[in-house]
């Protein structure tokens, strides 16, 4: 139930070219609060309701749960959701023993290319792709519920 990621911009699309997988996710907020963030996911032919708890100081580590529902479900859940909804092309490329997904947004987010790495410690030692840019690992403005309230197309 623990999470540990790093996060970075992207800086070229040559990412695209080594996905193993790409699909498309719709998403948004049933709650935002700072302690913990409540998400309806709908991934592909997939959805999930998740909770995220508050991050550790250096924005590697928090509580995350998740449990798989009817995509049904989330889209009735999606209705009911705070504004702003995130959608976004996500793709997965394995490098090492590491998954790297990288998520191009789109709507009022397009622009924004974001990857992620899971880990299994915080300080694990992980090869990083040259499409890799500067890591914005904990800060607040890249979370995907920040996004939802103050979306990349208005940070000018």
């Amino acid at each position: 139930m623990q999470e540990i990621e790093r996060k970075f911009l992207v800086k070229s699309d040559r990412f695209k070219n080594e996905a193993q997988t790409k699909y498309r996710i719709v998403q948004g907020f049933l709650n935002t609060h700072a302690e913990r963030t409540v998400r309806v996911r709908i991934k592909g032919d997939e959805a999930f309701l998740t909770i995220k708890g508050k991050s550790n100081d250096a924005g590697t580590i928090r509580m995350e749960w998740e449990k798989e529902i009817a995509v049904k479900d989330a889209e009735a859940l999606l209705a009911i959701c705070e504004e702003g909804q995130i959608d976004k092309i996500r793709y997965e490329i394995g490098l090492g023993n590491h998954t790297f997904e990288v998520d191009e947004f789109s709507g009022n987010n397009k622009g924004l290319i974001v990857a992620e790495v899971e880990l299994a410690a915080e300080d694990e030692a992980f090869e990083k792709p040259d499409w890799l840019g500067e890591e914005v690992t904990g800060d607040v403005k890249y979370y995907n519920s920040q996004l939802s309230k103050k979306p990349f197309c208005d940070w000018n």
